[in-house]
Formats: structure tokens, C-alpha cells, sequence
């Protein structure tokens, strides 16, 4: 049996005769992890699927072997035995790869079927707890929009592993995921490679790539601009475009600010057909401060956010914007702006951008001024005066998300709540939104609270961080004291899980602009 499972020679990807992938080599071997990172458009995506037949264009190359035969002609019916068997696939967006009609069982089950029927329940419960689903015998009855995004990636995960494959093909495999459930994926991907396979890993994330990957390939403008060992990679970077990327990392954590509250949280308490979401929360935020909301799912972050947003009422508990309560009956249009995860689905698809973001100022600016002032505010989250007259989905991923970040200042509210609104964007897009949003919680004199599973990125951004753990705060104080001087337990074991890039944190003068 050969080591080498996958080799790749000048491939070359085109769509309707351009070129979106150009002379990529790549080898894997048994026992190895392959990374591959780079921005949006790099070519990442459609460099792996190349690898099972699923590019969608026009594939070439001077060679593309699969366990040790050519794999350039051939047919369907040969590919369909080969993914799933041989070569298993773990998409980013889950919800979109489970088939919504079908249990969780019947997902994995489907890569079973050589398996007696009195085994396969056993075996379904234990992939399902191999990924980090508890209550296994209930998860697996249930349908893909029952679970949380969390559980979904896990369910997905454990149903390419069910066939055994020899190889297995990671695009953003964590990006969901908490940082204790990160961790326990990737250390058990890495089993599943230590014990024979092989695995390549599409992340932009390159901390996560720094602790499990043996090599790297960057990739850009669907060109490899650098390969090599991980860590000769990242700690002695060749490529200008490889270090931009790890300068991109999030470094430190942004210095404590003292000011009046703006907004008031004591005692929120809320329930769901009796079970407690979130109980006795309380905390505050002033006037061009950061708040970070961090937890694992199910923590309580997102029930907070519908209560503070108004989506749904708490139990008990209650709010104030300064000495003034905050109620459903003394809620004021344009006091408070939402910067959601999802930008495309929370814009209207008919609506161009000027006509989205001139709703947001509508309240309060006469209809004559409305387009200079739409203007002022593309150019405060820096994008060109062109765009006001694109659709959003001629835009960018990041390029959506200042467009939301813009919306959500359209009315200048006084709090501005951003939920995960950096988990899907790439490294570098990412640092742009970060330091976009510290800037215009300086600029705008609004306050902030930012919800978000990443750690690094709560403390590059948030002056005060709250830490909830099953609905309940466990831990709030400065981003310095709760990084450096944690008292929780349950905040050191968050900690303890987050990958590390050891590289020296950016200089000043070599900081992003």
C-alpha cells in the first residue's frame, strides 16, 4: 500500500475559458494533514473539489492520481465510488450539506449499509459521541434544523467519517464551532489521521492550522504563493501575502475605557417551556466601549441578544439606556442597531445598496439629503460612493458586512449589538471589520456589545468581556484581567482551548492601516 494517496501536477481549473485555478502541485501522504490557506476567491474550494470530481468547470493537469491511478477521465459513476468511500467530504456550511427531510441517523446510516442493522444504531451513537454530541439516542432521531450549528457541523462530521474513508477533505470544518468543541474536533481528525488516513484542511483560520497541520499551501488569485512545513511556514514567512496574512492575526486585547453607562442590563432572567435560557444576567456598557459576550452554544449569548435587541421579552429583569427604562412600550425607533452574522439574508435581494441603507436614516433625515447622507456613511465604513448603486450580491463577503455595519449606524443609535458578525469572513477581511468596528465605537460614540465564540477576536476588541456558562455569568472584568488573571474555571478551560499561533505579534509601524 503506497503512501502516497493524492498527486497533483499544473492543475489547472478554468470556467467558461478563465482560469480560476493555475498550476497547483500538491501531494499527500498516509498519516499527513495537509492545510490550505487564503482569502475568498483564492482558489481553495475549487482546488479540493478538483480532487473529487466536483470542480464544476473545465479540470486539467500534467497529473492527478488518487491512490495511485489517474483520476482525469474519469466518469461519474466511477467518482460516485470513490467520495464518500475513499474520500470524504466536510463542508462549512452544514445546514445546506444535510439533506433537511432526513434524520440524523438516516445521514449516517446512508454510509452504513454494509453494516448489520442490530450494529448500526451502536455505531451511529458512537460516531455522534466521538464529535461531541451528548444524547447521542436523541440527537440522531432528530432533523437538521432541530440542532444547533454547532451540532450540525458535529452530525456532518461524524457521517463522513461513518465509510472509513482513507482521506478526508476539510473545508472550514470549525469555523462554527465553540473552542472546547473545536478542540475536541480537531483532536479527533487527528486520530482519525494518526490511525492511517489523511486529511487536507481548507481554514483561514492559522492558529487552528498551526496545531494540527504538517504542511501548508497558500494560496492566492488561484496561484500557490507558498508551501512548505507548518511551522518553517509560518514562523519564517517568504511571500509578502503570507505575511499580511499573519499579521491579520488577532494580537492583544484593547485597553480598558472608563465612561458613563450608556445602556444598563441587571437581572434578566428568561425562560423557555421551562427551561432556563439565561438567569440574573447583569452588566452595562458606556459610550465608545466594546462589551464582549463570549460562551459556548447554549450559554445564553444569543438569548441575550434577542432580549437587548427587543426580539423577545425577558421574565424578569431589567434595562435602561442611562436612568431611562428600556421596556416594549418605551423602546424608540433608531435607539439601538443590529450587525447580524448573516449579512445577505438580512438584506432585502431586490433592494440596492443605497436603497438599504437609506431606510436605516429614513426616521431622521429629509428625503432630499437621504442620498448624501447614505454616501457619508459607505465612507465611513470604507467603501467606495459607487456602491450605492450595487446589489449585495455583486459585493464581497466583507464588503456585505460593512454595508450592515453601516445600516446599523444609519439611525446613530446609542448601542449597536453585533452578533458573530466576523465568523464567516477571512483572516484578513476579518481584521479590517475588527478594527472598523473599534474605530467607529471611538468615532461614533456609541457603545458596543459584541457577541462572539472566537476568544481572540473578543480580546482584540473588547475593552470588558462577560463570560456566561449555562445561562449563568461566571466571569466579567476588564479583557486584560479576564485573558490574563481568570478566576472561573470554566473561563481557563475556554482558554486552555483556543489554538495559539507563536508568532511575535505585529510592530506598529507594521500594523494594518
Amino acid at each position: 500500500m503506497t503512501d502516497t494517496l493524492i498527486q497533483v501536477r499544473n492543475l489547472r481549473v478554468e470556467f467558461d475559458g478563465r482560469a480560476e485555478v493555475r498550476g497547483v502541485d500538491l501531494e499527500l501522504r498516509r498519516g499527513e494533514i495537509l492545510a490550505i490557506v487564503g482569502e475568498s476567491g483564492s482558489g481553495k474550494s475549487v482546488t479540493t473539489r478538483s480532487l473529487v470530481g466536483l470542480a464544476g468547470g473545465r479540470v486539467s493537469a500534467d497529473r492527478l492520481d488518487l491512490f495511485g491511478a489517474s483520476a482525469l477521465d474519469l466518469s461519474e459513476r466511477q467518482w460516485r465510488g470513490i467520495r464518500g468511500a475513499r474520500v470524504s467530504l466536510v463542508f462549512q456550511d452544514a445546514l445546506v450539506a444535510l439533506d433537511p427531510l432526513r434524520t440524523i441517523a438516516d445521514e449516517i446510516g446512508e454510509s452504513l449499509s454494509a453494516v448489520p442493522r442490530n450494529e448500526r444504531n451502536d455505531r451511529i451513537d458512537g460516531l455522534l459521541r466521538s464529535v461531541g454530541i451528548a444524547d447521542p439516542q436523541v440527537r440522531k432521531r432528530q432533523r437538521p434544523f432541530q440542532l444547533s450549528g454547532g451540532q450540525r457541523q458535529r452530525a456532518l462530521i461524524a457521517s463522513a467519517l461513518a465509510a472509513g474513508p482513507d482521506v478526508i477533505i476539510a473545508d472550514e470544518p470549525t469555523t462554527a464551532l465553540d473552542v472546547t468543541v473545536q478542540k475536541q474536533v480537531l483532536e479527533l481528525l487527528a486520530e482519525q489521521v494518526a490511525g492511517g488516513r489523511a486529511m487536507i484542511l481548507v481554514s483561514h483560520d492559522l492558529a487552528v492550522v498551526a496545531s494540527i497541520a504538517d504542511r501548508v499551501l497558500v494560496m492566492r488569485a488561484g496561484e500557490v504563493v507558498e508551501a512548505g512545513p507548518t511551522r518553517e511556514v509560518i514562523e519564517r514567512p517568504r511571500h509578502e501575502y503570507t505575511r499580511a496574512l499573519l499579521a491579520a492575526v488577532p494580537h492583544g486585547s484593547a485597553r480598558a475605557r472608563a465612561t458613563e453607562p450608556v445602556f444598563t442590563a441587571a437581572g434578566l432572567t428568561k425562560s423557555y417551556r421551562g427551561v432556563r435560557a439565561i438567569s440574573d444576567v447583569s452588566f452595562e456598557v458606556g459610550a465608545g466601549e466594546v462589551l464582549g459576550v463570549v460562551g459556548e452554544s447554549g450559554s445564553g449569548k444569543s438569548t441575550v441578544a434577542k432580549i437587548v435587541t427587543g426580539l423577545i421579552e425577558p421574565d424578569c429583569g431589567e434595562m435602561r439606556f442611562g436612568t431611562e427604562p428600556l421596556t416594549r412600550k418605551t423602546r424608540k425607533p433608531g435607539e439601538l442597531g443590529l450587525v447580524a452574522q448573516d449579512s445577505v439574508g438580512s438584506f432585502d435581494p431586490r433592494y440596492r445598496v443605497g436603497e438599504i441603507i437609506a431606510e436605516s436614516v429614513a426616521l431622521r433625515v429629509p428625503r432630499a439629503e437621504r442620498r448624501a447622507e447614505v454616501l457619508r456613511l459607505l465612507d465611513a465604513v470604507h467603501l467606495p460612493a459607487d456602491t450605492i448603486d450595487r446589489h449585495p450580491r455583486e459585493l464581497s463577503g466583507g464588503q456585505r458586512q460593512r454595508v450592515n455595519i453601516a445600516r446599523a449606524l444609519g439611525d446613530r443609535p446609542r448601542l449597536i449589538v453585533c452578533d458573530e458578525p466576523v465568523s464567516a469572513l477571512d483572516i484578513s477581511v476579518q481584521a479590517q471589520i475588527l478594527d472598523l468596528v473599534a474605530e467607529l465605537a471611538a468615532t461614533e460614540d456609541v457603545a458596543i456589545v459584541f457577541i462572539s465564540h472566537d476568544l481572540a477576536v473578543i480580546r482584540q476588541i473588547c475593552h470588558r468581556v462577560l463570560v456566561l456558562n449555562h445561562g449563568v455569568v461566571v466571569e466579567s472584568g476588564t479583557a486584560d484581567d479576564v485573558f490574563h488573571h481568570p478566576s472561573s474555571p470554566y473561563t481557563q478551560a475556554l482558554l486552555d482551548a483556543v489554538p495559539r499561533l507563536a508568532v511575535p505579534a505585529p510592530t506598529e509601524s507594521s500594523s494594518r492601516a
